[in-house]
């Protein structure tokens, strides 16, 4: 059920949600939440280096035709994806028709699968540099939200070195914020209390 945010009552959030129902639903709902699933994380770096240089309710807005179109963010699926497959993903405009970042997803796949033949599993190495535990911020006001941080600098660092490409530190510590690595609500936001803090 999609939130009307616009309601007189409607409780305090985060101002980057705006208004858009699509957004709102997705700060009152997914924002913020610990996710440890494989495959939900491995979307979830995918769509946050998909967003580079866009802005994410672009990508919120296309996110079912990538689920679509990248199997379901299968690593071992994507991980097969040829030359011919690139080429129809070029031509699909319900995605970021952007060669490198659909490149870079079907590499990341395979260096997903390279981590997990190395006996590491994808959850438990990217929550351990948070200690595998939510970090909770305590910031009163947007301007003091950091782009990064020397946790999502060391993560940035770790996935480039095992082949993961879009994945800088900004992205990496967006990526934190979604997936809840990082509680990232603004205090009066009624999420940050919802997600650990407080």
């Amino acid at each position: 059920m999609m939130v009307d945010a616009s309601t007189v009552d409607a409780p305090s959030r985060c101002g980057w949600c705006g208004t858009d129902p699509l957004y709102v639903a997705y700060h009152d709902t997914e924002w913020g939440v610990p996710e440890r699933d494989d495959r939900r994380l491995f979307e979830m770096l995918i769509l946050e280096g998909a967003q580079a240089g866009l802005s994410w309710i672009t990508i919120l807005r296309k996110r079912d035709r990538y689920r679509d179109v990248f199997e379901g963010f299968d690593p071992e699926r994507v991980a097969r994806f040829d030359a011919g497959r690139v080429e129809r993903l070029l031509a699909d405009p319900g995605i970021v028709r952007n060669r490198l970042k659909v490149e870079a997803t079907i590499g990341n796949a395979r260096a997903f699968l390279a981590l997990a033949e190395s006996g590491v599993g994808f959850s438990a190495h990217l929550w351990g540099f948070v200690d595998g535990v939510p970090l909770q911020s305590r910031h009163r006001d947007a301007s003091t939200v950091p782009a990064r941080t020397p946790r999502s600098d060391a993560m940035s660092k770790d996935l480039k070195r095992r082949g993961f490409r879009f994945v800088g530190s900004t992205i990496c510590h967006a990526f934190m914020q979604a997936t809840g690595m990082v509680n990232d609500h603004l205090m009066h936001c009624f999420r940050w209390s919802e997600c650990g803090g407080g």
